[in-house]
Protein backbone atom coordinates (compact mmCIF):
# COMPACT_ATOMS: atom_id res chain seq x y z
CA UNK A 1 0.00 0.00 0.00
CA UNK A 2 2.86 2.27 0.92
CA UNK A 3 4.26 2.03 -2.48
CA UNK A 4 0.78 2.35 -4.33
CA UNK A 5 0.82 5.70 -2.17
CA UNK A 6 4.09 6.85 -3.42
CA UNK A 7 4.11 5.38 -7.24
CA UNK A 8 0.64 7.77 -7.50
CA UNK A 9 2.92 10.88 -5.53
CA UNK A 10 5.37 10.46 -8.07
CA UNK A 11 2.82 10.08 -11.09
CA UNK A 12 1.44 13.66 -9.96
CA UNK A 13 4.72 15.02 -9.49
CA UNK A 14 6.06 13.93 -12.93
CA UNK A 15 3.18 14.86 -14.71
CA UNK A 16 3.25 18.63 -12.27
CA UNK A 17 7.03 18.81 -14.00
CA UNK A 18 5.99 17.68 -17.31
CA UNK A 19 3.36 20.54 -17.74
CA UNK A 20 5.70 23.59 -16.53
CA UNK A 21 8.04 21.83 -18.99
CA UNK A 22 5.91 21.63 -21.67
CA UNK A 23 4.23 25.32 -20.96
CA UNK A 24 7.83 26.69 -20.91
CA UNK A 25 8.31 25.16 -24.02
CA UNK A 26 5.15 27.20 -25.60
CA UNK A 27 6.11 30.23 -23.98
CA UNK A 28 9.60 30.20 -25.42
CA UNK A 29 7.78 29.12 -29.12
CA UNK A 30 5.36 31.65 -29.36
CA UNK A 31 7.81 34.55 -28.06
CA UNK A 32 10.00 33.75 -30.74
CA UNK A 33 10.15 36.23 -33.91
CA UNK A 34 8.68 34.98 -36.66
CA UNK A 35 10.43 34.68 -40.00
CA UNK A 36 9.85 37.82 -42.22
CA UNK A 37 7.63 37.20 -45.51
CA UNK A 38 8.95 38.03 -48.46
CA UNK A 39 5.00 39.72 -49.13
CA UNK A 40 2.81 40.15 -46.45
CA UNK A 41 -0.84 42.00 -46.07
CA UNK A 42 -1.50 43.55 -42.18
CA UNK A 43 -4.35 42.76 -40.62
CA UNK A 44 -5.61 44.86 -38.30
CA UNK A 45 -7.90 43.87 -36.13
CA UNK A 46 -9.22 46.77 -33.41
CA UNK A 47 -12.07 46.79 -30.85
CA UNK A 48 -12.42 47.81 -27.06
CA UNK A 49 -11.04 50.70 -25.32
CA UNK A 50 -7.74 50.41 -27.14
CA UNK A 51 -5.65 51.50 -23.76
CA UNK A 52 -2.60 53.50 -24.31
CA UNK A 53 -0.32 50.97 -21.64
CA UNK A 54 -0.24 47.42 -22.28
CA UNK A 55 -2.18 44.73 -20.19
CA UNK A 56 -0.33 41.79 -18.90
CA UNK A 57 -0.67 38.73 -21.33
CA UNK A 58 0.74 35.36 -21.75
CA UNK A 59 3.27 35.37 -23.97
CA UNK A 60 0.83 32.66 -26.51
CA UNK A 61 -0.67 33.52 -29.80
CA UNK A 62 -4.47 32.80 -28.12
CA UNK A 63 -3.99 34.95 -25.52
CA UNK A 64 -2.89 37.61 -27.61
CA UNK A 65 -5.62 37.33 -29.80
CA UNK A 66 -8.28 38.39 -27.34
CA UNK A 67 -6.13 41.58 -25.95
CA UNK A 68 -6.93 45.22 -27.40
CA UNK A 69 -4.49 46.11 -29.74
CA UNK A 70 -2.95 49.75 -28.09
CA UNK A 71 -2.84 53.18 -29.28
CA UNK A 72 1.22 52.50 -29.86
CA UNK A 73 0.70 49.11 -31.23
CA UNK A 74 -1.35 50.28 -34.00
CA UNK A 75 0.49 53.14 -34.28
CA UNK A 76 3.90 51.41 -34.57
CA UNK A 77 2.83 48.58 -37.11
CA UNK A 78 1.12 51.36 -39.39
CA UNK A 79 4.03 53.60 -39.82
CA UNK A 80 6.21 50.18 -40.20
CA UNK A 81 4.42 48.80 -42.77
CA UNK A 82 4.29 52.18 -45.09
CA UNK A 83 8.16 51.83 -44.85
CA UNK A 84 8.39 48.10 -45.44
CA UNK A 85 8.18 46.74 -48.98
CA UNK A 86 7.30 43.46 -47.94
CA UNK A 87 3.95 44.48 -46.71
CA UNK A 88 1.86 44.97 -49.76
CA UNK A 89 -1.29 46.49 -48.55
CA UNK A 90 -3.54 46.71 -44.89
CA UNK A 91 -6.97 45.45 -44.23
CA UNK A 92 -8.90 47.46 -41.32
CA UNK A 93 -11.03 45.22 -39.13
CA UNK A 94 -12.64 47.73 -36.44
CA UNK A 95 -15.88 46.63 -34.60
CA UNK A 96 -16.96 47.78 -31.51
CA UNK A 97 -15.16 50.23 -30.75
CA UNK A 98 -14.78 52.78 -27.15
CA UNK A 99 -11.96 54.93 -27.77
CA UNK A 100 -12.15 58.75 -28.00
CA UNK A 101 -11.85 60.69 -30.99
CA UNK A 102 -8.13 61.57 -30.67
CA UNK A 103 -7.01 57.64 -30.98
CA UNK A 104 -9.39 57.83 -34.03
CA UNK A 105 -7.41 60.75 -35.41
CA UNK A 106 -4.04 58.67 -34.60
CA UNK A 107 -5.35 55.46 -36.08
CA UNK A 108 -6.30 57.45 -39.21
CA UNK A 109 -3.31 59.31 -39.39
CA UNK A 110 -1.20 56.24 -39.87
CA UNK A 111 -3.64 55.09 -42.51
CA UNK A 112 -3.14 58.27 -44.37
CA UNK A 113 0.78 57.28 -44.04
CA UNK A 114 0.16 53.75 -45.84
CA UNK A 115 -2.19 55.37 -48.63
CA UNK A 116 0.78 57.92 -48.79
CA UNK A 117 3.44 54.84 -49.59
CA UNK A 118 1.43 53.82 -52.40
CA UNK A 119 0.20 51.02 -50.50
CA UNK A 120 -4.29 49.86 -50.26
CA UNK A 121 -5.53 50.21 -47.47
CA UNK A 122 -9.57 48.32 -47.32
CA UNK A 123 -11.55 48.14 -44.58
CA UNK A 124 -14.15 45.42 -43.94
CA UNK A 125 -16.79 46.83 -41.38
CA UNK A 126 -18.74 44.44 -38.53
CA UNK A 127 -21.79 45.68 -37.18
CA UNK A 128 -20.43 49.81 -37.91
CA UNK A 129 -21.09 52.89 -35.54
CA UNK A 130 -19.94 56.48 -36.02
CA UNK A 131 -16.72 55.70 -34.83
CA UNK A 132 -16.12 52.58 -36.94
CA UNK A 133 -17.11 54.57 -40.15
CA UNK A 134 -15.24 57.45 -39.27
CA UNK A 135 -12.12 55.49 -38.97
CA UNK A 136 -12.88 53.38 -41.87
CA UNK A 137 -13.65 56.73 -44.26
CA UNK A 138 -9.80 57.20 -43.91
CA UNK A 139 -9.24 53.43 -46.40
CA UNK A 140 -9.14 53.29 -49.81
CA UNK A 141 -12.45 50.79 -49.77
CA UNK A 142 -14.91 50.47 -47.34
CA UNK A 143 -16.71 46.68 -47.27
CA UNK A 144 -19.51 45.25 -45.34
CA UNK A 145 -21.30 42.14 -45.13
CA UNK A 146 -24.83 41.86 -47.35
CA UNK A 147 -26.73 41.64 -44.19
CA UNK A 148 -25.42 44.26 -41.91
CA UNK A 149 -26.72 47.64 -41.05
CA UNK A 150 -24.74 50.84 -41.06
CA UNK A 151 -25.27 52.54 -37.72
CA UNK A 152 -24.42 56.38 -38.61
CA UNK A 153 -26.27 58.71 -36.79
CA UNK A 154 -24.58 61.81 -36.15
CA UNK A 155 -22.93 62.20 -32.48
CA UNK A 156 -24.56 62.94 -29.23
CA UNK A 157 -23.24 63.68 -25.58
CA UNK A 158 -25.64 62.58 -22.15
CA UNK A 159 -25.30 63.85 -18.77
CA UNK A 160 -26.65 61.86 -16.20
CA UNK A 161 -28.32 64.05 -13.10
CA UNK A 162 -28.98 62.09 -9.86
CA UNK A 163 -30.04 64.83 -7.82
CA UNK A 164 -33.46 63.37 -7.93
CA UNK A 165 -33.14 60.34 -6.58
CA UNK A 166 -30.37 61.23 -4.02
CA UNK A 167 -33.64 63.60 -2.77
CA UNK A 168 -35.35 60.58 -2.57
CA UNK A 169 -32.79 58.52 -0.43
CA UNK A 170 -32.29 61.60 2.01
CA UNK A 171 -28.95 62.26 0.33
CA UNK A 172 -27.81 65.65 0.33
CA UNK A 173 -24.62 66.32 -1.92
CA UNK A 174 -22.41 69.69 -0.63
CA UNK A 175 -20.10 70.59 -3.81
CA UNK A 176 -17.62 73.61 -3.43
CA UNK A 177 -15.43 74.10 -6.38
CA UNK A 178 -13.61 77.13 -8.32
CA UNK A 179 -14.57 78.47 -11.66
CA UNK A 180 -17.64 78.48 -13.01
CA UNK A 181 -17.64 75.57 -15.45
CA UNK A 182 -16.17 73.89 -12.76
CA UNK A 183 -19.46 71.63 -12.98
CA UNK A 184 -18.13 67.93 -11.81
CA UNK A 185 -20.52 68.05 -9.16
CA UNK A 186 -23.87 68.80 -10.82
CA UNK A 187 -25.12 65.46 -11.30
CA UNK A 188 -25.25 65.37 -7.62
CA UNK A 189 -26.74 68.91 -6.61
CA UNK A 190 -28.55 69.79 -10.33
CA UNK A 191 -31.61 68.13 -12.08
CA UNK A 192 -30.34 69.26 -15.07
CA UNK A 193 -27.48 71.18 -17.68
CA UNK A 194 -26.07 74.73 -15.98
CA UNK A 195 -25.65 77.66 -18.97
CA UNK A 196 -22.33 76.95 -18.62
CA UNK A 197 -22.31 72.94 -19.26
CA UNK A 198 -24.66 73.72 -22.24
CA UNK A 199 -22.25 75.78 -23.66
CA UNK A 200 -18.85 73.75 -23.07
CA UNK A 201 -20.24 70.75 -24.10
CA UNK A 202 -22.17 72.35 -27.54
CA UNK A 203 -18.83 73.56 -28.45
CA UNK A 204 -17.13 70.36 -28.23
CA UNK A 205 -20.03 68.38 -30.04
CA UNK A 206 -19.97 71.48 -32.83
CA UNK A 207 -15.75 70.99 -33.50
CA UNK A 208 -15.93 67.19 -33.76
CA UNK A 209 -19.36 67.25 -35.78
CA UNK A 210 -17.80 69.65 -38.10
CA UNK A 211 -14.55 66.94 -38.33
CA UNK A 212 -16.91 64.24 -38.99
CA UNK A 213 -18.81 66.02 -41.52
CA UNK A 214 -15.47 67.10 -43.09
CA UNK A 215 -13.86 63.32 -43.08
CA UNK A 216 -17.12 61.99 -44.94
CA UNK A 217 -17.10 64.65 -47.56
CA UNK A 218 -13.47 63.65 -48.03
CA UNK A 219 -13.53 60.02 -48.25
CA UNK A 220 -16.75 59.57 -50.23
CA UNK A 221 -16.01 63.06 -52.95
CA UNK A 222 -18.86 64.65 -52.32
CA UNK A 223 -20.08 68.08 -50.69
CA UNK A 224 -20.46 69.15 -46.86
CA UNK A 225 -23.89 69.85 -47.43
CA UNK A 226 -24.12 66.18 -48.89
CA UNK A 227 -22.33 64.68 -46.07
CA UNK A 228 -24.54 66.44 -43.49
CA UNK A 229 -27.54 64.91 -45.50
CA UNK A 230 -25.66 61.06 -45.39
CA UNK A 231 -25.77 61.71 -41.93
CA UNK A 232 -29.11 62.70 -41.31
CA UNK A 233 -29.93 59.56 -43.50
CA UNK A 234 -29.09 56.99 -41.54
CA UNK A 235 -28.72 54.63 -40.02
CA UNK A 236 -28.38 52.40 -43.34
CA UNK A 237 -29.30 48.91 -43.84
CA UNK A 238 -26.49 47.30 -46.62
CA UNK A 239 -27.69 48.08 -50.03
CA UNK A 240 -28.73 51.05 -49.44
CA UNK A 241 -25.63 52.33 -47.33
CA UNK A 242 -24.00 51.03 -50.81
CA UNK A 243 -26.78 53.24 -52.68
CA UNK A 244 -25.62 56.07 -51.36
CA UNK A 245 -22.10 55.72 -51.70
CA UNK A 246 -20.93 54.88 -48.22
CA UNK A 247 -20.17 51.49 -49.12
CA UNK A 248 -18.17 50.51 -51.60
CA UNK A 249 -18.83 46.92 -51.94
CA UNK A 250 -20.62 44.25 -50.04
CA UNK A 251 -18.76 41.57 -49.28
CA UNK A 252 -18.32 38.86 -46.42
CA UNK A 253 -14.92 38.71 -44.37
CA UNK A 254 -13.37 36.13 -46.19
CA UNK A 255 -14.20 37.41 -49.68
CA UNK A 256 -12.79 40.95 -48.10
CA UNK A 257 -9.52 39.21 -47.62
CA UNK A 258 -9.29 37.71 -51.06
CA UNK A 259 -9.21 41.35 -52.27
CA UNK A 260 -6.73 42.60 -50.57
CA UNK A 261 -4.41 39.62 -51.46
CA UNK A 262 -5.85 40.59 -55.51
CA UNK A 263 -4.63 44.20 -55.01
CA UNK A 264 -1.72 43.73 -53.26
CA UNK A 265 0.34 43.85 -56.10
CA UNK A 266 2.03 40.70 -55.51
CA UNK A 267 2.58 37.18 -58.02
CA UNK A 268 -0.46 34.45 -57.67
CA UNK A 269 2.55 32.60 -56.62
CA UNK A 270 4.18 34.86 -54.26
CA UNK A 271 0.02 35.13 -52.57
CA UNK A 272 0.86 37.52 -49.43
CA UNK A 273 0.82 36.34 -45.89
CA UNK A 274 -1.72 37.91 -43.54
CA UNK A 275 0.11 39.01 -40.60
CA UNK A 276 -1.46 40.67 -37.49
CA UNK A 277 -0.36 43.43 -36.12
CA UNK A 278 1.54 41.94 -33.00
CA UNK A 279 2.91 39.37 -35.03
CA UNK A 280 4.30 41.47 -37.61
CA UNK A 281 5.93 43.90 -34.71
CA UNK A 282 7.87 41.24 -33.49
CA UNK A 283 9.63 40.71 -36.70
CA UNK A 284 12.70 43.04 -36.25
CA UNK A 285 13.03 45.69 -38.63
CA UNK A 286 15.58 45.90 -41.13
CA UNK A 287 18.00 48.42 -39.63
CA UNK A 288 21.71 47.57 -41.35
CA UNK A 289 23.28 50.32 -42.02
CA UNK A 290 21.30 53.27 -39.79
CA UNK A 291 21.96 55.24 -36.45
CA UNK A 292 19.48 54.15 -33.87
CA UNK A 293 18.29 56.71 -31.40
CA UNK A 294 15.88 55.72 -28.44
CA UNK A 295 13.34 57.64 -27.04
CA UNK A 296 10.78 56.96 -23.97
CA UNK A 297 7.07 57.03 -24.18
CA UNK A 298 6.19 57.70 -21.05
CA UNK A 299 1.86 56.52 -20.56
CA UNK A 300 0.43 58.64 -17.79
CA UNK A 301 -3.24 56.87 -18.34
CA UNK A 302 -6.07 56.75 -15.56
CA UNK A 303 -7.32 58.76 -12.80
CA UNK A 304 -5.09 60.55 -10.65
CA UNK A 305 -4.94 58.87 -6.81
CA UNK A 306 -2.58 59.59 -4.61
CA UNK A 307 -2.10 55.98 -4.21
CA UNK A 308 -3.33 52.86 -6.14
CA UNK A 309 -2.83 49.33 -5.17
CA UNK A 310 -2.10 47.00 -8.33
CA UNK A 311 -4.50 44.57 -9.38
CA UNK A 312 -4.88 40.83 -9.73
CA UNK A 313 -2.26 41.33 -12.56
CA UNK A 314 0.21 43.17 -11.20
CA UNK A 315 -0.71 46.32 -12.82
CA UNK A 316 -1.72 49.80 -11.55
CA UNK A 317 -5.08 51.08 -11.88
CA UNK A 318 -3.88 55.17 -11.96
CA UNK A 319 -1.76 57.48 -12.11
CA UNK A 320 0.15 57.99 -9.10
CA UNK A 321 3.35 60.29 -7.59
CA UNK A 322 5.33 56.61 -6.90
CA UNK A 323 4.11 54.88 -10.34
CA UNK A 324 5.34 58.10 -12.12
CA UNK A 325 8.82 58.52 -9.96
CA UNK A 326 9.72 54.67 -10.35
CA UNK A 327 9.37 55.62 -14.63
CA UNK A 328 11.28 58.95 -14.09
CA UNK A 329 13.93 56.92 -12.24
CA UNK A 330 14.34 54.25 -14.87
CA UNK A 331 14.41 56.82 -17.59
CA UNK A 332 16.79 58.70 -15.71
CA UNK A 333 19.52 55.90 -15.68
CA UNK A 334 19.35 54.90 -19.14
CA UNK A 335 21.80 57.08 -20.76
CA UNK A 336 20.47 55.64 -24.03
CA UNK A 337 17.07 57.30 -23.84
CA UNK A 338 17.62 60.72 -25.79
CA UNK A 339 14.41 62.28 -24.64
CA UNK A 340 10.76 61.64 -23.62
CA UNK A 341 7.19 61.61 -24.87
CA UNK A 342 5.21 61.53 -22.18
CA UNK A 343 1.97 60.76 -23.03
CA UNK A 344 -1.64 61.78 -21.51
CA UNK A 345 -4.44 60.13 -21.08
CA UNK A 346 -6.44 60.91 -17.98
CA UNK A 347 -9.53 63.18 -16.70
CA UNK A 348 -7.44 64.32 -13.77
CA UNK A 349 -8.16 63.84 -10.16
CA UNK A 350 -6.42 64.39 -6.61
CA UNK A 351 -5.07 67.81 -6.63
CA UNK A 352 -1.64 66.98 -4.10
CA UNK A 353 -1.27 64.23 -6.42
CA UNK A 354 -1.09 65.99 -9.48
CA UNK A 355 1.35 68.89 -7.88
CA UNK A 356 3.71 65.90 -7.08
CA UNK A 357 3.78 64.42 -10.39
CA UNK A 358 4.35 67.52 -12.30
CA UNK A 359 7.85 68.17 -9.57
CA UNK A 360 8.92 64.59 -11.01
CA UNK A 361 8.41 64.97 -14.49
CA UNK A 362 10.04 69.17 -14.39
CA UNK A 363 13.30 66.86 -12.82
CA UNK A 364 13.39 64.35 -15.70
CA UNK A 365 12.88 67.72 -17.89
CA UNK A 366 16.23 69.17 -17.07
CA UNK A 367 17.90 65.40 -17.73
CA UNK A 368 16.01 64.86 -20.87
CA UNK A 369 14.46 66.67 -23.38
CA UNK A 370 10.25 66.38 -23.26
CA UNK A 371 7.35 66.61 -25.10
CA UNK A 372 3.98 66.15 -23.95
CA UNK A 373 1.53 64.00 -26.37
CA UNK A 374 -2.14 64.12 -25.47
CA UNK A 375 -4.72 61.54 -26.06
CA UNK A 376 -8.62 61.05 -25.68
CA UNK A 377 -8.70 63.25 -22.68
CA UNK A 378 -5.62 65.64 -20.51
CA UNK A 379 -7.70 67.56 -18.35
CA UNK A 380 -7.80 69.11 -14.76
CA UNK A 381 -5.49 67.36 -13.60
CA UNK A 382 -4.23 65.65 -16.38
CA UNK A 383 -3.88 68.81 -18.30
CA UNK A 384 -1.81 70.23 -14.84
CA UNK A 385 0.80 67.46 -14.94
CA UNK A 386 2.03 68.85 -18.54
CA UNK A 387 3.02 72.41 -16.57
CA UNK A 388 6.62 71.73 -17.31
CA UNK A 389 6.92 74.45 -20.08
CA UNK A 390 7.57 72.05 -22.60
CA UNK A 391 5.85 71.63 -25.67
CA UNK A 392 2.38 70.21 -25.98
CA UNK A 393 0.78 68.28 -28.76
CA UNK A 394 -2.99 67.63 -28.82
CA UNK A 395 -5.21 66.10 -31.37
CA UNK A 396 -8.04 68.40 -32.73
CA UNK A 397 -10.68 65.86 -30.85
CA UNK A 398 -8.77 66.17 -27.64
CA UNK A 399 -10.56 66.93 -24.24
CA UNK A 400 -8.81 69.30 -22.39
CA UNK A 401 -8.83 72.28 -20.39
CA UNK A 402 -10.87 71.82 -16.69
CA UNK A 403 -8.76 74.24 -14.99
CA UNK A 404 -10.16 74.02 -11.70
CA UNK A 405 -11.27 72.48 -8.47
CA UNK A 406 -13.82 70.89 -6.87
CA UNK A 407 -14.94 69.36 -3.23
CA UNK A 408 -17.65 67.48 -2.23
CA UNK A 409 -19.33 65.74 0.55
CA UNK A 410 -22.15 64.03 1.40
CA UNK A 411 -24.42 64.80 3.93
CA UNK A 412 -26.18 61.06 4.86
CA UNK A 413 -28.34 62.45 7.67
CA UNK A 414 -31.59 62.19 5.76
CA UNK A 415 -30.51 58.37 4.59
CA UNK A 416 -29.28 57.62 8.12
CA UNK A 417 -32.88 58.75 9.75
CA UNK A 418 -35.19 56.65 6.76
CA UNK A 419 -33.00 53.43 8.43
CA UNK A 420 -33.33 54.29 11.75
CA UNK A 421 -29.28 54.91 12.07
CA UNK A 422 -28.09 58.08 14.77
CA UNK A 423 -24.74 59.37 14.93
CA UNK A 424 -23.85 61.98 17.61
CA UNK A 425 -20.12 63.47 17.71
CA UNK A 426 -18.08 64.66 20.24
CA UNK A 427 -15.10 67.10 18.80
CA UNK A 428 -12.09 69.27 19.97
CA UNK A 429 -11.53 71.60 17.56
CA UNK A 430 -13.97 73.81 15.52
CA UNK A 431 -13.93 72.17 12.16
CA UNK A 432 -12.87 68.89 13.18
CA UNK A 433 -16.13 67.54 12.14
CA UNK A 434 -16.17 69.63 8.65
CA UNK A 435 -16.23 66.21 6.67
CA UNK A 436 -18.90 64.33 8.94
CA UNK A 437 -21.02 62.54 7.04
CA UNK A 438 -24.55 63.39 9.50
CA UNK A 439 -24.33 67.42 9.24
CA UNK A 440 -24.20 70.23 6.52
CA UNK A 441 -21.40 72.39 6.25
CA UNK A 442 -21.85 75.30 8.50
CA UNK A 443 -20.68 78.82 7.02
CA UNK A 444 -17.70 79.42 8.91
CA UNK A 445 -16.82 75.60 7.21
CA UNK A 446 -18.07 76.68 3.71
CA UNK A 447 -15.51 79.49 4.34
CA UNK A 448 -12.52 77.84 5.31
CA UNK A 449 -13.12 75.12 2.69
CA UNK A 450 -13.35 78.38 0.21
CA UNK A 451 -10.24 79.60 1.84
CA UNK A 452 -8.48 76.77 0.53
CA UNK A 453 -10.20 75.98 -2.59
CA UNK A 454 -8.73 79.40 -3.69
CA UNK A 455 -5.88 78.51 -3.03
CA UNK A 456 -5.69 75.75 -5.02
CA UNK A 457 -7.50 77.25 -7.77
CA UNK A 458 -4.74 80.11 -7.81
CA UNK A 459 -1.77 77.58 -7.66
CA UNK A 460 -3.65 76.04 -10.96
CA UNK A 461 -2.89 79.43 -12.38
CA UNK A 462 0.11 80.16 -11.31
CA UNK A 463 1.22 76.56 -12.99
CA UNK A 464 -0.25 77.06 -16.18
CA UNK A 465 0.69 80.47 -16.73
CA UNK A 466 4.44 79.18 -15.65
CA UNK A 467 4.00 76.48 -18.26
CA UNK A 468 2.55 78.46 -21.26
CA UNK A 469 4.76 81.26 -20.55
CA UNK A 470 1.77 83.52 -20.36
CA UNK A 471 0.72 85.92 -17.62
CA UNK A 472 -2.49 84.87 -15.66
CA UNK A 473 -4.63 87.02 -16.76
CA UNK A 474 -4.33 85.64 -19.91
CA UNK A 475 -5.22 81.97 -18.68
CA UNK A 476 -7.54 83.08 -16.43
CA UNK A 477 -10.39 83.92 -18.90
CA UNK A 478 -9.73 80.07 -20.92
CA UNK A 479 -9.97 78.90 -16.98
CA UNK A 480 -13.00 78.55 -15.01
CA UNK A 481 -12.83 74.69 -15.20
CA UNK A 482 -14.12 75.20 -18.64
CA UNK A 483 -13.37 72.33 -21.04
CA UNK A 484 -12.13 72.64 -24.77
CA UNK A 485 -11.39 70.46 -27.48
CA UNK A 486 -7.84 70.28 -28.73
CA UNK A 487 -8.39 72.12 -31.93
CA UNK A 488 -9.78 75.58 -29.55
CA UNK A 489 -7.09 74.49 -27.29
CA UNK A 490 -4.27 75.57 -29.97
CA UNK A 491 -6.12 78.48 -31.13
CA UNK A 492 -6.36 79.51 -27.06
CA UNK A 493 -2.46 79.10 -26.33
CA UNK A 494 -3.37 76.40 -24.12
CA UNK A 495 -1.53 73.86 -26.12
CA UNK A 496 1.59 74.04 -29.36
CA UNK A 497 0.23 72.19 -31.66
CA UNK A 498 -2.43 69.29 -32.95
CA UNK A 499 -0.95 66.59 -34.26
CA UNK A 500 -0.47 63.01 -32.63
CA UNK A 501 2.85 60.72 -31.76
CA UNK A 502 4.28 60.93 -34.96
CA UNK A 503 4.00 65.24 -34.27
CA UNK A 504 5.56 64.81 -31.01
CA UNK A 505 8.68 62.59 -32.22
CA UNK A 506 9.46 65.06 -34.91
CA UNK A 507 9.28 67.72 -32.14
CA UNK A 508 11.17 65.62 -29.90
CA UNK A 509 13.90 64.81 -32.27
CA UNK A 510 14.85 68.70 -33.10
CA UNK A 511 14.55 69.20 -29.47
CA UNK A 512 16.98 66.31 -28.59
CA UNK A 513 19.26 67.44 -31.78
CA UNK A 514 18.76 63.75 -33.75
CA UNK A 515 19.53 63.65 -37.23
CA UNK A 516 17.11 63.76 -40.17
CA UNK A 517 18.81 59.94 -41.12
CA UNK A 518 18.67 58.74 -37.91
CA UNK A 519 16.27 55.97 -36.82
CA UNK A 520 13.86 57.17 -33.89
CA UNK A 521 13.01 54.21 -31.93
CA UNK A 522 10.37 54.27 -29.07
CA UNK A 523 10.62 52.50 -26.15
CA UNK A 524 7.01 52.06 -23.86
CA UNK A 525 7.61 53.32 -20.02
CA UNK A 526 6.16 51.41 -17.75
CA UNK A 527 7.27 47.94 -20.15
CA UNK A 528 4.75 45.66 -20.11
CA UNK A 529 5.26 43.03 -17.36
CA UNK A 530 5.87 39.09 -17.79
CA UNK A 531 3.77 36.74 -16.64
CA UNK A 532 6.55 35.52 -14.53
CA UNK A 533 7.20 38.80 -13.13
CA UNK A 534 3.23 39.54 -12.42
CA UNK A 535 2.77 36.05 -11.06
CA UNK A 536 5.71 35.63 -8.55
CA UNK A 537 6.28 39.75 -7.60
CA UNK A 538 6.29 39.71 -3.91
CA UNK A 539 3.48 41.20 -2.42
CA UNK A 540 3.52 44.57 -1.13
CA UNK A 541 3.30 44.55 2.72
CA UNK A 542 1.73 48.34 3.03
CA UNK A 543 -1.53 47.40 1.67
CA UNK A 544 -4.69 47.80 3.46
CA UNK A 545 -7.75 46.17 3.39
CA UNK A 546 -9.20 49.84 2.38
CA UNK A 547 -6.72 49.42 -0.46
CA UNK A 548 -7.96 46.26 -1.44
CA UNK A 549 -11.46 47.42 -2.09
CA UNK A 550 -10.21 50.68 -3.74
CA UNK A 551 -8.84 48.89 -6.16
CA UNK A 552 -11.53 46.78 -6.95
CA UNK A 553 -14.00 50.20 -7.47
CA UNK A 554 -11.59 51.71 -9.27
CA UNK A 555 -11.39 48.79 -11.59
CA UNK A 556 -15.29 49.52 -12.03
CA UNK A 557 -16.11 52.86 -11.92
CA UNK A 558 -16.20 55.73 -14.66
CA UNK A 559 -12.37 56.73 -14.69
CA UNK A 560 -13.71 60.41 -13.58
CA UNK A 561 -15.55 59.29 -10.73
CA UNK A 562 -12.47 57.08 -8.99
CA UNK A 563 -10.63 60.16 -7.34
CA UNK A 564 -13.93 60.25 -5.23
CA UNK A 565 -13.05 57.69 -3.96
CA UNK A 566 -10.22 59.08 -2.40
CA UNK A 567 -11.70 62.44 -0.58
CA UNK A 568 -9.56 65.40 -0.89
CA UNK A 569 -9.28 68.34 -3.03
CA UNK A 570 -9.80 67.29 -7.04
CA UNK A 571 -8.37 68.43 -10.01
CA UNK A 572 -10.54 66.25 -12.00
CA UNK A 573 -12.89 66.39 -15.25
CA UNK A 574 -16.66 67.52 -14.97
CA UNK A 575 -18.04 64.44 -15.93
CA UNK A 576 -16.71 61.45 -18.44
CA UNK A 577 -17.50 63.23 -21.41
CA UNK A 578 -18.17 60.61 -23.96
CA UNK A 579 -19.37 61.59 -27.65
CA UNK A 580 -21.51 59.34 -29.05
Amino acid sequence: MKKFLLGIIAGFIIAGVTAVVLFFAAVKFAQRAPEPPEAAWLSLRMGGDMPELQPMMLPLPAWESRAPLTVAEAWSALRRAAKDDRVKGVLLRPRGLAIGWGKLEEIRSGIGEVRKAGKPVHAWLSSPGTREYYLASAADKIYMAPEDVLDLRGLRVEAMYVKGTLDKLGIEVEIEHAGKYKDAGDMFTRTGMSPETREALNAILDDQYARLVKALAESRKTSVEKARALIDGGPYVAPKAVAAGLIDELLYEKDAEQRVEEVSGAKAKDKPKALGAREYLRIPPDLKGKKVRQVALLIAQGSILRTSPADLFGEEQAITPKGIEQQVKLIEKDPSIRGVIVRIDSPGGDAVASDEILEQLKRLSRKKPMIFSMSDVAASGGYYMAMTGDPIVAYPGTITGSIGVIYGKANLRGLYGKIGVNKEILKRGQFADLDSDFQKLTPEGRAKLRETIDFIYTGFLKRVSEGRKKKVDEIEPHAQGRVWSGERALALGLVDANGGIDAAVEMLRKKAGIQDDEVVRVSVYPSPKSWFETWFRPSPSDETAWDAETALLVRHMPAGLAPWLQGGFLRVLPYQIRIE
